[in-house]
């Protein structure tokens, strides 16, 4: 049997990207849609790379999430620009019209779809190595040995379970526990006072999980620079703490309905993408995809 690499693609950071990063462009009805041509031009990119033939992509098609129902102060669509919005639907659009799987999330986020598909896949027959194409650190807690991996496209840096462990100080398994304990600003986790990077990567390379540090600092065996106040803190936010790390534990029971067969990219839908190219104000994208469907 042939093996090949999964590619699991963050699409809301990539639509982020290219909003910030690409040029801005308007369509001939007047909508802004230099993000999701931007996107096109990175998913385009991708699959024309050597060996990329498996993808799914990955959207918070709605910004909010079961955690906004768990945490109030949990990221929201509050402060994201309208025109960029306003171009998920029309990213999803072109994430399909280029041939690729999309899972635009309702409920849970894009990680946490990248998050099943990697543990539902990694171990199938075939499959070489999953890529989840990402810089997020909460998909740190996804990576293992070498099979599964965290690729940071646009600086083409690879972080395998060694690479997780040499940048946070835990392995994969005590990320969830380190963002409870550092905090995530990105996603509005506050973590517990008094703790940061240092303290956490200490005291969680002795005790692994939160549930398992002692309330007493001086059970914790070797030296941490104010450990009992850290200690302190922590046991008057163990409620805290275990909410925290729930909100940064990603899921791996998303309904994905698709087969790993289906995400094998056959070539772009000549006739969808032509319309959202010209819907796009962009005609000349398609002469550059290199496999259109039979």
């Amino acid at each position: 049997m042939a093996r090949f690499k999964l590619h699991l693609v963050d699409g809301t950071y990539e639509l982020f990207r290219a909003y910030f990063g690409a040029p801005p462009a308007t369509s001939p009805g007047g909508q802004d849609v230099g993000a999701t041509r931007g996107l096109l031009r990175s998913l385009l990119s991708l699959v024309r790379d050597d060996g990329v033939t498996h993808v799914g992509v990955a959207f918070d098609h709605v910004i909010e999430s079961f955690r906004n129902e768990l945490y109030a102060g949990y990221k929201t669509g509050e402060g994201v620009p309208a025109e960029l919005m306003a171009q998920f639907p029309l990213a999803e659009r072109a994430t399909e019209a280029l041939g690729l799987v999309c899972w635009p999330m309702v409920g849970f986020e894009a990680d946490d779809a990248m998050a099943t598909a990697a543990a539902r896949w990694a171990e199938a027959p075939g499959v070489e190595q999953v890529l989840l194409c990402t810089p997020d650190k909460d998909l740190a807690q996804c990576v293992h040995g070498t099979r599964v991996v965290r690729l940071d496209r646009m600086r083409r840096l690879l972080l395998d379970e060694a690479g997780v462990n040499a940048k946070f100080g835990v392995p994969p398994a005590s990320i969830p526990d380190w963002l409870a304990l550092v905090g995530d600003d990105a996603d509005g986790i506050p973590g517990i006072p008094r703790w940061g990077s240092k303290s956490a990567t200490a005291v969680l390379r002795r005790f692994a999980r939160i549930e398992d540090i002692p309330d007493d600092a001086a059970r914790w065996g070797s030296p941490v620079r104010g450990a009992a106040a850290l200690a302190a803190s922590l046991a008057a936010r163990r409620e805290d703490a275990a909410l925290y790390k729930r909100l940064a534990t990603l899921r791996r029971d998303v309904p994905l309905r698709e087969s790993l067969e289906d995400l094998e990219w056959r070539g772009a839908r000549r006739a969808e993408l032509e319309g959202l190219c010209r819907e796009l104000g962009d005609d000349d994208f398609v002469a550059r995809v290199p496999r259109f469907q039979g």
